[in-house]
């Protein structure tokens, strides 16, 4: 019997030197109907010459302008599963390695239950190849989307039962056409960060599940295009997790957040950065705090007891 059709999404935006181990692993899995795509992200570096040279079992969907982290993955969206009529989609990062096996044991924890919207599994380091970074994420009482399990801790086989997870990130994820089909995809409005976040928050108001599949592994190299501590990802880490806060939460909840979120997040955060005379950072921050708020009285979205 024929195995449901899968579409690997890879996201890239100037990276093509990147896409050698991902492209390589992803072209080397064991599941016997998939395609890996490449979605171009608007790069002036020769990424699409570059793939179809290399990589000539690849497919690249080109974007001529940017169309940001969702914007661009929505592209491929659309191209899995309007056009190549894919049953599931893997979104992946650029910067990762995947083990042989990655994509059947998504799959098989995916056609468990139709409710199964996001599949995702062992994300390691890829300098420390024994190492987790994340099997999933936990729920918090006050940020709502909570730390990740089993961060930095060597796999020991403490994580092997297939089990569903509050959140997930998305470094690399499973996510099914019925769930894109009845939830829709990110919420361009993100931009960068926090988008699978929102995305998952939504889903899971339709009954739709984040599950974990222990025997599906992946090796990442972290935040290699927007850099992990650039001011660029701090004013979306500060901006984008209190938008959608506001969104899903009672204004109770958000009250409880918001004031640790300034206190912790925003104002110690940027102290220590001035301190480091890392300034534009430390000024990314506030500016990031200040645009989500804007947007949450914008949007109609806050009021005076989401904060007294």
């Amino acid at each position: 019997m024929e195995r449901p059709k899968v579409t690997v999404l890879i996201l890239s935006y100037n990276g093509k030197e990147l896409l050698k181990d991902s492209v390589s692993s992803y072209l080397a899995n064991d599941y016997p109907n998939f395609e890996v795509a490449i979605i171009d992200n608007g790069s002036i570096d020769g990424t699409k010459e570059f793939v179809e040279k290399e990589f000539p079992k690849a497919k690249v969907v080109r974007l001529e302008k940017n169309r940001g982290y969702s914007g661009g993955f929505n592209f491929g969206l659309e191209y899995a599963f309007d056009k190549m009529q894919s049953k599931y989609a893997i979104i992946t990062n650029n910067d990762v390695k995947a083990d042989s096996k990655a994509l059947s044991e998504l799959v098989k924890v995916a056609e468990m239950d139709e409710m199964n919207g996001f599949v995702t599994g062992k994300v390691y380091y890829f300098y420390q190849p024994d190492t987790l970074q994340t099997v999933g994420k936990k729920e918090d009482a006050v940020y709502w989307n909570g730390g990740h399990i089993g961060s930095k801790e060597k796999d020991e086989g403490q994580y092997e039962e297939i089990a569903e997870r509050y959140f997930a990130d998305d470094i690399y994820t499973l996510v099914s056409k019925k769930m894109y089909d009845e939830v829709g995809a990110y919420d361009t409005n993100f931009l960068f960060q926090s988008e699978e976040y929102d995305w998952q928050a939504r889903a899971k108001e339709k009954g739709f599940k984040i599950m974990y599949s222990p025997g599906s592994k992946i090796w990442h190299k972290e935040s290699m295009t927007i850099g992990k501590q650039s001011a660029f990802k701090a004013f979306f880490d500060a901006r984008n997790p209190m938008i959608v806060v506001m969104k899903y939460k009672s204004p109770e909840f958000f009250k409880r957040y918001f004031w640790q979120h300034f206190k912790k997040d925003i104002f110690r955060n940027s102290l220590v950065r001035i301190k480091k005379f890392r300034l534009r950072v430390a000024w990314s921050i506030w500016m990031g705090f200040f645009s989500g708020l804007i947007w949450g009285f914008k949007n109609k979205k806050l009021s005076f007891k989401h904060f007294f």
